[in-house]
Order: C-alpha cells, then structure tokens, then sequence
C-alpha cells in the first residue's frame, strides 16, 4: 500500500508500506474533477500546479488536526500505468476504506457558507442533490468505513455517516443497518444489487467492478468487456462462492443466523433486562478486554438462560464488532434434531458465517466441499476452519457456540478443537455455553487463561434477570387475561418465590396460565399447583396429560416426537402416527393436540420441537429419579424398539401408497436437478422424512429384539415389496430431496442388517438394488427422471430391478446390441474430473479412494458413497500418479509440469512440492514408512525424495526408455521400476443431447471415442472396440414435446 506523509519541509511524499505493517490512515473519497491530482504529478514535482490538489491539502491538514500521520488519496497513490497494481487496488479498494482510521468525504459542490433568508445554513438541499451520491464508487465509499465525516468545499464539518444517517437513507435508498455497519451478508444478492442504481461512472465496467467489496469478491478488472459482460462475471463469481458454500451440506446451507432467530421467536423474543448484567460481570469483561483471555465458559442447569444469554451478547457485540470490519459467528447445538446435534454440523454453521462474513477467507475452502457426514468430514472440515482462523488477514474475530452439551455427537471432538483454537491466533476470541458436565469441564480445563462464568455462582444476578422477566411475562398474561391488580400481584409473587432462578420454569407456568381454557379466576387456584423445580413440574404436566381425553394420541405423539431423528412438520406427522380418520388431513386439529402436549413440545411454522432439551431428558427417563422413569414408562410401554417399529412400518407403507413416477411433474427426461422448483402443494411432503430415514429405524427396531437380525426381516416381506414395486420411485424422491447419498447408506446399511448369506430373495434383491443405484447414482442426482431412462436402459439384462420395472422401461430408445447380462465387477464409477483419469489408489482403509487427471486436478473420493470429498489444484499439466501415504494423512501426486506434490489428504494444501525431474513424472509412491517417496520420469531415472524436507535424497539413471512403474520393496530397503511405453487418452461425452435438452445419461463404458448422429439413430464407437446404436421413437406420448420435426440430436 502506498500512502502520503508530511515531510520536514511541510511537503507531502509517497511512502510505500508492507501490507502488514500498514500504520493507522486517514482516507479521502471524493469525485473526480477535470485537473486531479496524479502519481505521476507527485514525482514529477508538478502537483501544486492542479485545481485537485487542494483536496490533497484538505485530507493532509485534517489528519494532522485528528493526530493521523498517514493518509490515501486514490488519485495519486495508485500508479495507474502499472496494470497489475490497478488490477490489485481495485480489488482491495473495500478493505482500504473500511480498515481506515479515519474518513473523509469532501463535497466540492456543497458550500456550508451559504444562508438562507433567517441566516441559517443553507447546505441541506445541495448535500441532498451532491454529485457524491450518484457516482459509482463512492457507494462502497460511504458502505465501507465505521465512520465517515463529510465536509463542505469551504473545509467545514457537516456532520457524520451517524449524524446524517436519516438524510443519506433518504437519498440512497440503503437500509439503516447497512449504514450502521451490519454485516453485508445479511442483506440478499437482490437488494445489494439495487444500491449501485441510478449511479454513474466514468467507465461502463465500473458499475460492476465498485460493487467488489459490496459482495466480497475478486476477478479480473477487464476493460473494454462491456457493462453487461463485467456484470455476467460479477453474478457468475458470486453465483460460484454462494455454490461452494451450499456444498458445504448434502441438502442445501443451514444458516446459524436463521436458527438464532427462530429460537429468539420460540421464546417470545429477546428482553434485554435478562442479559444485560453480563456486561457488568467482572469475569465477562476480563475475557473482553485482556488479550491473553481466549476462552470464556459461561456453565449452568437446564433452564438458567444460557441460550437467550449468549444471544443477548451476540446482539450488544454484532454492531461495534462488524461496523470495525471484525467477525463474529455463532452456533447453536439443539439435541433434538440431528442436523445441528454434532461436532461436525458446528463446523459446518461456523465456517458458513466466517466465510459470509470474510469472503477472502472462502479461498481456505475447497472447490467440492465435504457435505458428507462420515469420519473424514471432521477431519476435513477441522483443517479448514484451523486454517481460516490461523489466515494472515483474519479480522478480529469472535466465536460463539451454545449448548455444548447438547452436542450429542462427537462432543469431544469439539471440545478438543475449541482448546486448540483458543491457542490458534490472537485474534480469536470464544465463548461456550454448556450444563455444569465434569466430561466439558475435564477438556475446557486445560486452557490457559480462561474465564469461567457459573450462573449458580451468580444468583444475585440471575434473580435480578428473572424478576425481569417475571415482570415481562405477567404484563402480558394480565394484558391478555385483563387481571386486576390482586391477582396479577399474587402471580408475581408466587413466581418470585418458586422459580428458583429458573427462567424455563417461569415461563411454562406462564404458558400453561395463558391457555384459553384456563378463565381468569382460576388462574391463582392453577397456578398453585405447579410446584417449584423443572423436573417436578415437567412431572406434574405429565399427569395432566395422561389424563386427558387424548391421552393416548398425546403419548403416541411424545413417542414419535422423541425418537425421530429431526423435527417433523405436522404434514409428516399424519404419516407417523396412528390418527383418526377425521384430523388425519386437519392440520389445525392436529395443532391442537400438539397445544394438549405444549408441556413439552412447540410448533414453528407447523416443524415440531421439544420446548426444551431437558424436557424431552425428562420423558426419556435420563433423570433417574422416579418421576422420569414413570414418564418413560407411559411414553415408552414395549420401549423405544417398538415407536421405532411403528415409525418405519408406517414410513414403508406411506412411501409404498405416495410414491410415483414424476412426482414434480417435470416430464422431460433430462430435467436438471438444479432447475427442479418444489411445487406447492409439495407431493412428498407428507413423506420427506420417511424416504431418508425409513432404514435407519429398522435398524433401530431390530437391535431390541431377541431374534436374528436375518430372520426378522425375511418374515417382513413388506422391505421384499416396497423394493420390488418402487424402488424407482424411491429414486427419484431422493434426488428430489438432494439426498442420494443418504438412500445408498440407507441401502448399504440394510445389506449389513441382512447379513452374509448368498440365499435369499430379500438378500439377492438388496444387494442388486445396492448396485443399481451406484451405477446410475451421477445421472440420478443430476436428472430424476434418468431413474426411468438411462438406468432402465443400460442396467444388466438379469439386473432384479430392471426386471421389476418393466412397465416404467421407455419403449421410445433401442440399444443395439443389447446390454451386458449381469452387473459386472466394477462397484462404482466416480465423475467429475473433465478429462482422462490417469491413475487411481485406494486409502490403506478402504474408505477413500484418490484420482490423478489430466485436467491438471487430484480428486479424493469417498468409496462408499461416490461423493467426490476433495479437489487438489496445483499442477499445470496432467497428474499421471497418485497414491496414499501408509497412514492415509497424505496424498503424493507426480505430474506431466515435471514436478512432484504432497497433499495433505484432510485440508488439500500442499504441503511439498519437488523439483528436479527434466520430463514428465509417470509414477509415484511412498515408502512403507511414510518417511520417503520415490518417483518415475519419462527423463529415464528414478528419484528418491525425503517427504518431510523436499530434497532428493538419490538419483537412480539406467532405464533406456521413460520410466513408467515405481514401487518401493515391503521392507522400504529396495525400489523396483519398470520402463515402457505411453499411453493415450480421448475425451467423452455423458449425455445424449436432443435441441440442446438433456434426453439420455450414457453409463462410462457407453461413452464414444467417435459418434455419427443419422436421424434418430446414434451409432456410438467405444474405447472397448464395441460399437452401440442407440434408436429414438416416438412411442410414447409424452416425448411428443421433446422431440420436434426437426430434432438434431448431439452429445455434451
């Protein structure tokens, strides 16, 4: 960065200062005039001479007034003639102005010496029309900087981007919190878009390039593209960051701010005369204000206010944090539901904000990232949030998790993480939150300087908080309830003396006055009956439940609600409970009955929750205590085998009734997955969570029972007829759920619950079903309806579900010859790299496997599900080898760009890179002990690498020809190779194409090295030296809309 300073003489220079030694600056945003001042000018020695300099003038005066040394001015700090430098100043231009200890806006049309008739300053109107506000780069300008003083062109002082907020609203458009510092991703692509309207600039690419630092994005300032072009690659980057983000989940982005509003809603909103003690709490501020404070632990029982208190300082540090350019991301961990219950969900949500909030740090992220949940995810995920958070460019950052223990998942996975971050970087601060657990206090306890903060130890100030809230919530039952003051005051007082510093309690005591079949004066005789303490409470709710005339809907209700393995909407419920026939469709009957059991469960936006985590403890008989065995033992009568039993009989049979062909009613074949829009009214929306989660309580429901695992499910003959009659039609619901990685663990686990036994119907039709959807699961996933197409077509003549679903076959293509008759030995087919694959290896446990192409990438894969888990980007020429390390940590890669790379397998950085090949390197391995690797050249030698250091420890030469094959001896004290030949490689097409629509996915081995297209004929020549006709019709009636008279068929 380049910046002016005074000199001794009172004249400016140009300092030029390391970015990371930037010393605090003042910074100038104004708009260019005729005679600007530029670099050049300043080293010539002719800048006095411009009209602009006086602006320079200006900008060096005030920051000498404001104690500032330093100071930028983009007319003559940038060397326009350098293209690099422009290049990179406008892609740094946000994070100048934000990062400035000062700010100055001079407004050379606005004059603060004019009056008007009653000698007031007449500024107002011409501030409103300034030119400032319609040009294209002061947008990010006014955005960027926590503060901003604008002054006139007489040099005086109008006031403050706080000041003025309202005025400069008015005439941009742009929200208040905009102004005021929130973080711009919180703001939609939509409505940052619309802020650069109605301005100009000088360039018509600018319009797009001003708005990097609005959206947190670098590319390449072309131009001469054009305005249209520059925009194009504008939305395309910011379309690619938002996709690698998503990535980060199997089934779209769980966003933590939208989990932090939806409990803020659940609990009636945030009072901050609840929280606000905390920020006069000695221990707080020690963790706030000394730097070596990392960790602050605040730890108390169920129903303390642990949640709504860390939001309260999520809320009172958001503004000042991210107004500074910091960050500040947060998890909320909720047992109930099984997507934010584990160590590996918290990863995910924090690096999600982190990355919004930061958009350079998105660079740490790979390309495919990991949004499966096996144990390489954590592994994965870990290094990049280490990473992140150990960048150079970090801002100061807080990191907020809440509910500890409530990680029910790897709990002590993230414990051990948060104990290494908190020694990671300076500018990395924690607060966790958790019940008082020795488990969370034995790992938390090794952190140096750490805060504890026991609400328990702290009951002056938690009894202050829940008097205010008593306040709170007795307002407004007594403004619902219209109590006179007798009564309201007997409420207060009975709540006063009973909760115990317990706002749960407080607040279901209030929910179960504020029903409307509780009349006013029998709120004092009710309320004395709830007695003090959760679990007493939670105890006596229950008896009210249980002797209601739907007792035994409620308890079916509690059954389901506590064993499933996310939170259902009401729609899904009707499926997975036993409902009479006169609600089963009524959801605001059924909103009732989950009123009757509003003791311990809510609706949101008709999702069922548990109120609270120890409420659903409490039913599950985890308290010991009598109460909670009792209620577990009314909930549960034949135990958790027998709801888990129900849950997937009753899954079997609604999928079985409720699944057909084109549920979305997308009728072309080729229907991308990514055009797909859910329809309204949604046909699986009674049966989301049974097509993912149907095997998982099989498995639940047979681990219980005294029989072979075998044996009861060959009694069942229901799994036999759901996969017999539709199975495709499962298919094509899970893609259109994005869960097709789920439906093939599903798969491979109802293999593993069947058994070994090569006899059987169920065991022979699991197992092919298993294969068939490997095979076809690419094309499944991209298009739903290739489950009826390319997966009829090109499955193995004897394949069990081929034969089943005969009717669902097309009848509009013909293969010629037919296809292979049974599956062949091949498991799966990874895709995704764009050209030839050139070498493969699987991990030491089977698990992964890594692929070398000459698209120049090295991909890791996941070897049960075929999800691609990484992509290495380094080499620049094709990766001809690759192979694991003996532990599986590391990936060793040899290229045609003559070099040799180390991966690290986790994270995908690369860890080594070796050099001294003088041709392509062919092959690659380590040694037995990971300590060394040896590497094949078409140079003719062999190498011998130290893998820690990089440097070569020997070169072997002799070969006549290249050397293709290395391998080191089991014992590592020899290396064998083996020269030969090269090898060539073609390109492939995957999808038959018909007017530019995707009709027909080919399978690997049907993919042509050349093609002819005749009419609706394709003739299609393979690397096998087969040669395939594929025949089109128009059979069927439907295809009518695909196929025009003039159909051009083409492969892509």
């Amino acid at each position: 960065m380049r910046l002016l300073e005074r000199d001794d003489t009172g004249e400016f220079r140009l300092t030029d200062v390391p970015n990371n030694e930037v010393p605090p600056y003042a910074i100038l945003s104004h708009t260019w005039g005729d005679e600007e001042v530029l670099f050049s000018d300043l080293k010539n020695g002719t800048a006095k001479d411009k009209a602009g300099y006086v602006k320079i003038q200006f900008c060096g005066d005030q920051a000498e007034r404001d104690g500032v040394n330093f100071f930028w001015v983009d007319t003559c700090c940038i060397d326009k003639s350098d293209k690099i430098e422009l290049q990179s100043s406008l892609n740094s231009m946000f994070e100048w102005y934000r990062n400035a200890a000062k700010c100055y806006v001079y407004l050379s049309d606005v004059s603060a010496c004019k009056r008007d008739t009653d000698g007031k300053p007449s500024w107002e109107l011409t501030f409103r029309k300034s030119r400032w506000f319609t040009r294209g780069w002061t947008l990010q300008e006014l955005v960027a900087p926590a503060t901003l003083k604008f002054f006139s062109r007489d040099n005086k002082l109008l006031g403050d981007k706080q000041s003025l907020e309202q005025e400069i609203h008015d005439i941009t458009q742009i929200p208040l919190n905009a102004l005021r510092g929130a973080p711009l991703s919180d703001f939609s692509v939509v409505e940052r878009m619309s802020w650069i309207k109605g301005r100009e600039t000088k360039y018509e690419e600018d319009k797009a390039y001003s708005l990097f630092g609005i959206f947190g994005v670098h590319i390449p300032v072309i131009y001469g593209e054009g305005e249209d072009k520059a925009f194009d690659r504008l939305r395309e980057k910011i379309d690619k960051d938002f996709d690698r983000l998503a990535k980060l989940w199997s089934t779209g982005p769980r966003d933590p701010r939208i989990d932090k509003e939806r409990i803020e809603t659940a609990k009636g909103g945030l009072l901050a005369d609840a929280y606000r003690w905390i920020f006069d709490n000695r221990d707080f501020n020690r963790w706030r204000q000394l730097p070596e404070s990392h960790l602050l632990w605040i730890k108390g029982d169920p129903g303390k206010g642990k949640t709504m208190l860390l939001c309260g300082i999520i809320n009172e540090l958001e503004r000042p944090t991210t107004s500074d350019g910091g960050n500040l991301v947060y998890f909320f961990c909720q047992a109930t539901d099984s997507r934010i219950n584990n160590a590996t969900a918290v990863l995910r949500g924090l690096i999600y904000l982190l990355a919004k909030r930061q958009p350079r740090l998105l660079s740490h992220l790979p390309e495919d990232s990991y949004a499966s949940d096996d144990a390489m995810a954590w592994i994965v995920l870990s290094r990049v949030l280490l990473e992140m958070l150990r960048d150079p460019y970090l801002k100061a950052t807080y990191l907020i998790i809440d509910a500890l223990d409530e990680c029910v998942v790897d709990q002590q996975k993230i414990l051990k993480l948060i104990v290494q971050i908190s020694s990671v970087s300076l500018a990395v601060k924690l607060v966790v939150s958790s019940r008082n657990w020795p488990q969370i206090e034995e790992q938390l306890a090794t952190v140096p300087q750490q805060s504890r903060l026991s609400l328990e130890l702290n009951p002056g100030s938690i009894t202050t908080a829940v008097e205010a809230f008593i306040r709170y919530k007795v307002l407004h039952l007594s403004q619902l309830k219209r109590y006179d003051t007798k009564t309201e005051t007997a409420i207060k007082c009975y709540l006063s003396s009973n909760a115990n510093g317990t706002f749960l309690w407080v607040a279901l005591v209030c929910q179960a006055l504020a029903d409307p079949k509780v009349r006013k004066w029998h709120s004092l005789e009710k309320l004395r009956a709830f007695p003090p303490g959760l679990d007493s409470l939670y105890a006596r709710m229950k008896e009210d439940i249980s002797h209601s005339e739907d007792a035994d809907l409620c308890r079916q209700i509690l059954a389901v609600t506590a064993i499933v393995r996310r939170p259902i909407h009401l729609r899904e419920l009707t499926r997975l409970v036993a409902l009479p026939d006169d609600i089963s469709n009524d959801l605001e009957s059924l909103s009732e009955l989950i009123g009757l059991c509003g003791s311990f469960l809510t609706l949101r936006d008709q999702i069922i929750y548990f109120i609270h985590q120890s409420a659903k403890d409490f039913l599950s008989g985890k308290p010991t205590h009598h109460a909670s065995r009792e209620a577990y033992n009314w909930v549960f009568p034949h135990g958790t085998t027998s709801v888990n039993r129900t849950i997937y009989s009753r899954s079997l049979d609604t999928m079985s009734r409720e699944l057909h062909r084109d549920m979305y009613k997308l009728c072309r074949p080729g229907f991308s997955i990514s055009e797909v829009k859910v329809p309204k009214p949604d046909p699986l929306a009674t049966v989301r969570y049974s097509c993912v989660y149907w095997v998982d309580h099989l498995c639940d429901s047979i681990s219980g029972i005294n029989i072979s695992r075998n044996n009861a499910l060959l009694d069942d003959k229901n799994v036999y007829t759901f996969l017999e009659t539709k199975y495709l039609y499962w298919l094509e619901a899970l893609s259109l759920l994005h869960a097709m990685s789920d439906g093939i663990i599903a798969i491979r686990r109802l293999e593993g619950l069947i058994g070994h036994t090569d006899s059987g119907q169920l065991t022979t039709l699991v197992r092919d079903a298993y294969r068939f959807a490997l095979y076809f699961r690419v094309a499944i996933e991209q298009a739903p309806l290739q489950a009826y197409i390319s997966a009829l077509i090109f499955a193995p003549a004897k394949s069990l579900v081929k034969m089943n679903s005969k009717k669902e076959e097309p009848k509009w293509i013909k293969i010629t010859p037919g296809v292979v008759a049974d599956w062949n030995a091949c498991l799966q087919t990874f895709e995704g790299h764009k050209y030839s694959v050139e070498s493969v290896a699987f991990s030491p446990d089977g698990q992964r496997v890594v692929s070398g192409s000459a698209d120049q990438t090295v991909k890791i894969w996941d070897a049960v599900s075929g999800s691609c888990l990484q992509t290495f980007e380094g080499h620049k020429n094709s990766v001809h080898s690759v192979a694991f390390s003996p532990d599986g940590q590391r990936v060793v890669s040899g290229s045609r760009d003559q070099t040799v790379k180390i991966w690290d397998a986790a994270s995908g950085s690369c860890l080594q890179t070796f050099e001294g090949h003088k041709n392509w390197v062919h092959s690659v391995a380590f040694s037995p002990d990971g300590q060394r690797v040896v590497s094949g050249s078409h140079d003719r030698t062999v190498k011998i690498w130290d893998a820690a250091s990089g440097s070569c420890l020997q070169t072997f030469e002799g070969h006549k020809f290249s050397v293709h094959s290395v391998a080191f001896s089991p014992d590592g004290q020899r290396v064998v190779s083996d020269s030969r030949g090269q090898r060539d490689t073609v390109s492939e097409s995957s999808w038959i194409t018909c007017n530019g629509q995707n009709v027909l996915w080919l399978p690997h081995e049907y993919r042509s090295t050349c093609r002819v297209v005749l009419g609706q004929k394709t003739l299609i020549g393979c690397s096998s030296g087969q040669i395939f006709i594929i025949t089109f019709s128009q059979d069927k009636q439907w295809t009518s809309t695909l196929f025009q008279p003039h159909c051009l068929f083409s492969f892509s």
